[in-house]
């Protein structure tokens, strides 16, 4: 259960009179809550389908965006991805926009691991070349994730102070290295701009699946290639690149300093996530750790 940021307790009986109300046909599939989530969050629903209910995202924004561009994307992404397949709108009994969405099966890779990680990397790669593709004039735009770094040093600096990590004047260098490099110079591709353990899921040993699209946005590849330390296990950055293969120095230092930044939120989100809000992930302050500590190493 949990309170929306309007004050209504969301269970599972809310979501079956949704369903009733909206998509009666669906309503008697079986409901089981989703453990996790920030500004949605999740109802698995029968074997095929979730419900991704808007909780603590202030507009549907993020939703909307879901519903209008992974029905494009989906077909020639090589993971499976959440699909929109029926839409709930704002009623009386719930304010908010409601999606039911296709079930990516597989573990969380917060709460699992890879064991294959060349596998792992090669897929990761496969996945990125397929996404990174020049977006549409009508695509979103980057809002803080997929645009220039510089305009993230703030946001960088607020974060590295809050967690204070011994090697604080260690990340600042790959940082102000990743700003030194440049802007990118191509055409807006297709970003997630979200990719961290939370996001991704595993099964056998390695990725199967990318899920919560709502950063989705046009904008430098570099936001996503840092999925090369944030996500795979310490050593495998150059067999990503190799295969992604279309990376340049530049790019990997950007990516290199966006892991950073990313590896001091999950650390963040660890250190907050004891405070009883929603989503709160106490054991994201690990993973950030190990995270940082391989963008360190290079």
């Amino acid at each position: 259960m949990t309170d929306t940021a309007g004050g209504i307790e969301i269970t599972a009986d809310l979501v079956r009179d949704l369903l009733r109300d909206q998509h009666p046909d669906l309503a008697e599939l079986t409901i089981r809550e989703v453990a996790g989530g920030w500004g949605n969050q999740m109802w698995r629903l029968g074997d095929e389908l979730a419900v991704r209910m808007q909780r603590m995202d202030s507009t549907p924004e993020l939703q909307l965006k879901e519903r209008r561009w992974l029905p494009v994307l989906a077909p020639r992404l090589p993971l499976p991805v959440p699909t929109p397949v029926r839409f709930g709108e704002p009623s009386e009994r719930f304010p908010k926009h409601w999606t039911v969405m296709t079930w990516v099966d597989g573990e969380p890779l917060d709460h699992g691991s890879i064991s294959r990680g060349a596998h792992a990397a090669d897929t990761l790669a496969g996945f990125l070349r397929a996404l990174h593709v020049e977006a549409p004039a009508d695509a979103p735009g980057a809002w803080d994730r997929g645009g220039h770094l510089r305009d993230s040093t703030e946001g960088f600096e607020r974060f590295l102070r809050l967690v204070a990590p011994d090697d604080a004047a260690d990340v600042w260098t790959v940082w102000d290295d990743a700003v030194a490099a440049g802007e990118w110079e191509g055409p807006p591709v297709w970003v997630h701009g979200d990719l961290h353990p939370a996001n991704v899921v595993v099964s056998d040993g390695t990725l199967s699946g990318i899920v919560d699209f709502g950063d989705l946005a046009a904008g430098d590849p570099a936001w996503d290639l840092a999925a090369a330390w944030v996500l795979l296990p310490a050593g495998l950055a150059p067999r990503f690149f190799a295969a992604y293969a279309r990376a340049d120095e530049a790019a990997i230092r950007r990516a290199r300093g966006l892991a950073a930044m990313k590896s001091l939120f999950l650390m963040l989100m660890g250190r907050n996530g004891d405070r009883g809000r929603p989503g709160g992930k106490p054991h994201w302050g690990p993973v950030g750790r190990a995270a940082l500590d391989r963008v360190l190493k290079g």
